[in-house]
């Protein structure tokens, strides 16, 4: 099973939430933690997810997930509430970079994302959901490109663009139509013109006749 999805069935489906978005992280500056909390040393990966609870109210946390080397299975770790977010630095708006910061009321972490890639859609999901959820205080987001804080993410865009696509595809049906109805109406007067000449030529033989 893909990773993230391997997290969203198995940390947050049992608490009836829906993960929203998840990035792979590793610290800028590793904690000096010699030991794990099982009492070995050992190797993990860390995932930062955003996840909202699927009955209203509507409670949307950001959770810091743990893979333990030689284990299958995903970790709760910390948790914090979208209101206790206070600042996303995304480190430099005028390049793609894999680095940013997250600071909360008690606590703050220098993250790298698995990718510059990664990070954008992170940051971007994490943006709109504070816009939209943020019930006190909105948090602040500094050294963030511009495309990422315009309040659309990706799947807005496409639907804006497969929106805009049916739109203009409606307007050439339009003009079509009323292509097809002039020439409809002049092929209507071309025939009746012709009946009338035809019936005008049938009286004159007619009378030349008799």
């Amino acid at each position: 099973m893909e990773t993230k999805a391997a997290i969203s069935k198995e940390v947050f489906g049992p608490q009836d939430e829906k993960m929203l978005v998840a990035v792979q992280v590793k610290r800028r500056t590793k904690k000096r933690i010699p030991f794990l909390a099982t009492g070995g040393p050992g190797d993990y990966s860390t995932f930062i997810c955003i996840s909202k609870t699927k009955k209203k109210p509507c409670h949307v946390s950001i959770t810091k997930v743990k893979k333990f080397e030689g284990s299958s299975a995903f970790v709760r770790r910390s948790q914090w509430s979208i209101d206790q977010l206070r600042q996303v630095n995304g480190i430099d708006p005028n390049r793609d970079s894999a680095e940013f910061d997250l600071t909360f009321d008690t606590a703050f972490d220098q993250w790298v994302a698995s990718s510059a890639g990664e990070k954008g859609i992170f940051v971007q999901v994490l943006h709109t959901t504070c816009q939209q959820h943020c019930s006190e205080r909105k948090p602040e987001f500094v050294n963030c490109q511009a495309h990422l804080l315009r309040g659309h993410s990706i799947l807005h865009s496409a639907a804006d663009s497969v929106t805009s696509a049916v739109a203009k595809a409606s307007q050439a049906l339009n003009e079509r139509g009323e292509r097809l109805g002039r020439t409809e109406e002049k092929t209507a007067d071309m025939m009746n013109s012709a009946q009338q000449f035809a019936d005008t030529a049938h009286k004159l033989a007619m009378k030349h006749k008799c």
